[in-house]
């Protein structure tokens, strides 16, 4: 029998000897949270209803929430892919502790109540899947399948996506596109699937939920920030094709040696935020970032909504309980003026400019701008220009319905950032507490990678995703094309479906018309030459304006068996590829994904390949891989 719950709870008691004496009249709850077969949960939140008072278990699924004011309470647990529950009745006595323990049980679709803490226990709005899907805009599952619908004030946007195609290699050699740290597709999909209701395909960005997940790249050995990973195998749903990964590695900083942050909280707080789901699960993610936060960093709080106003002046984050008391203050009411916002916080982060420090904007909307600059060109060009002053931009994309995935998308990529969505308070832990470095702390900027194929060995090729992330093969070596960026610790990776030269495929490759002046040549070396694909990467300091240059070759050898990293990625992109119901999902299937992700899950310390297999399951109950399914 182990003991590790038993030394949990004695180190937690140890070090609760040595902080401050917490009022006499408040009490402890401790306990375990686990699956109906007893096994340990990590990562679920254990929440005091009606209070700020949380916990996230650990590796053996225990938990520990201390200053707990005597009294009756509701405790709730979640966790992502599991049924909430619920303890009534849970009576804290001062100076004792009252051991809970709590069961989950697991589901296909079950993540059908948001409560945050300090927030209402919101009423369950998607009391069954059918319900789910009509609240979003989709009718129920009838006897025949998932069919589009969508409600009037359903107002998401996304941009569209046109798969990319199979290129010949004879015109086609090269390959450049623009890197995308983004996850925030994945965890919408996610909101989506567990509530019961089919994703719009142009809602799946597979290259965000490939790279939503930590990999095992090593990382750079010399003086650059970033190093190159490769790895060939047969694809799983055409296996006459081959699967390229292309992996990028950043350099990981002690997040105690970060360099100091001036941040600026841009808080949407307009009408449209005034849901459960939005600007109070809005503050409780900002309250996570806060407490983080060091003597030498610094924070401020701008506000839009009707029109922009500084809640916060700078302050030092040695000051937490001002700035999250300014944070627990914000109500939302009025229309949305996120251009003057936007000038606004970029005005006060160049004022309190740290040299050699990291200077951030954090937009946290629903992206629903709809008074002053709104258009999407006006904001972009906004963010372009104030790109400029050295001041990176972070997008926080919150609640549904209205949701403006598209807009804030664009804002981050041209803001020299990055764009997360939070679906719920573990998310925001993921993304603000657990992955901060990366999330906040550029390494480089500009990153493009450029591929080139070797005709004598691969007749065509498709990039799997980063659709609005290509590149004109000049663009590659110009330095004035913006690009971008990775922070510290993240991991970039893209796929490519290759069809060899002399195998049979079924699949349509785009070749142009023949040329009258011009002969498409192939260079003698190429046909000796052991090489299959040669990779560039071009990256830039983060206060750099030249580029510097990483090369890898990719010899033509024969396939090994894939890594599990690898075996995980093609499984995460054989589920986008069948949410998509895209033409060249060939053989893929959600049975085969379940399979292939199930025995690749490996260590899983935050349990987030587990969540996937579980996500793989929801949407494969929903019948989404159906031939008539929705496309």
């Amino acid at each position: 029998m182990t003991t590790q719950p038993v030394r949990f709870l004695m180190i937690a008691a140890a070090l609760l000897a040595t902080l401050p004496l917490a009022p006499p009249d408040t009490g402890r709850i401790a306990g375990h949270v686990r699956d109906a077969g007893g096994t340990p949960l990590a990562n679920a939140q254990v929440i005091v209803v009606g209070t700020r008072l949380t916990a996230v278990t650990n590796p053996s699924g225990a938990y520990l929430i201390s200053a707990v004011p005597a009294g009756m309470y509701l405790l709730r647990a979640q966790l992502n892919g599991y049924s909430p529950a619920a303890v009534h009745g849970v009576r804290v006595a001062a100076g004792q502790t009252v051991t809970v323990d709590v069961v989950l049980q697991g589901g296909p679709v079950s993540l059908n109540e948001i409560v945050i803490p300090g927030a209402p226990v919101v009423a369950d709005r998607l009391a069954s899947k059918a319900a789910g899907a009509r609240a979003m805009g989709y009718a129920e599952r009838d006897d025949e399948s998932w069919r589009v619908r969508r409600e009037p004030w359903n107002t998401e946007e996304y941009g569209h996506i046109s798969e990319n195609p199979f290129l010949a290699v004879s015109a086609h050699p090269l390959s450049t596109f623009s890197i995308d740290v983004d996850r925030a597709s994945y965890s919408n999909v996610r909101r989506m699937l567990l509530e019961g209701q089919a994703p719009p395909k142009d809602a799946v960005r597979i290259e965000e939920l490939v790279n939503y997940f930590p990999y095992g790249y090593a990382e750079p050995r010399g003086d650059d920030p970033v190093a190159i990973h490769t790895e060939l195998a047969p694809a799983p749903w055409k296996p006459a094709h081959r699967l390229l990964r292309v992996g990028l590695q950043a350099r990981r900083i002690d997040t105690r040696g970060l360099p100091p942050s001036n941040l600026v909280f841009l808080i949407d707080v307009s009408g449209s935020m005034n849901e459960p789901n939005k600007l109070p699960l809005l503050k409780a993610s900002l309250s996570l970032l806060v407490n983080t936060l060091r003597p030498q960093d610094r924070v401020a709080i701008v506000v839009y909504a009707g029109s922009a106003g500084l809640v916060l002046p700078s302050t030092s984050g040695e000051q937490k309980p001002a700035i999250l008391q300014a944070i627990e203050r914000l109500e939302a009411g009025g229309s949305t003026a996120g251009g003057a916002g936007i000038k606004r916080a970029y005005d006060e982060a160049v004022a309190n400019f740290i040299r050699g420090g990291n200077n951030r904007v954090i937009l946290a909307t629903d992206g629903d701008f709809n008074v002053g600059v709104s258009s999407d060109g006006e904001l972009v060009r906004l963010i372009e220009e104030k790109r400029t002053t050295g001041v990176f931009l972070t997008v926080l994309g919150f609640g549904q319905g209205n949701l403006k995935d598209a807009k804030m998308e664009q804002l981050a990529d041209h803001g020299n950032g990055n764009y997360a969505y939070i679906d719920n308070l573990l998310e925001a832990r993921k993304t603000l507490v657990h992955e901060l470095g990366g999330t906040l702390y550029t390494v480089a900027k500009d990153v493009k990678i450029q591929v080139e194929f070797n005709p004598a060995h691969v007749r065509a090729y498709r990039l799997i995703g980063y659709e609005n992330r290509l590149l004109a093969a000049e663009d590659f070596a110009d330095d004035k094309k913006d690009a971008g960026e990775i922070g510290s610790g993240h991991s970039v990776t893209a796929l490519y479906e290759i069809i060899p030269v002399g195998v049979e495929t079924d699949v349509t490759v785009r070749t142009p018309d023949s040329l009258r002046y011009q002969r498409g040549r192939t260079r003698p070396e190429a046909d000796s030459g052991p090489e299959l694909l040669f990779v560039k990467v071009r990256y830039k300091q983060p206060d750099g304006e030249r580029s510097r240059l990483l090369t890898h070759a990719v010899l033509d050898a024969p396939s090994r068996a894939a890594t599990a990293d690898f075996q995980f990625q093609a499984a995460v992109a054989e589920f986008g590829l069948l949410l998509r119901q895209s033409e060249h999902r060939g053989t893929a299937n959600f049975r085969h994904v379940i399979e292939v992700a199930r025995g690749a899950v490996g260590a899983d310390p935050d349990g987030y390949r587990a969540e996937f297999v579980r996500l793989a399951q929801a949407a494969q109950s929903l019948g989404l891989a159906r031939a008539d399914a929705p496309r």
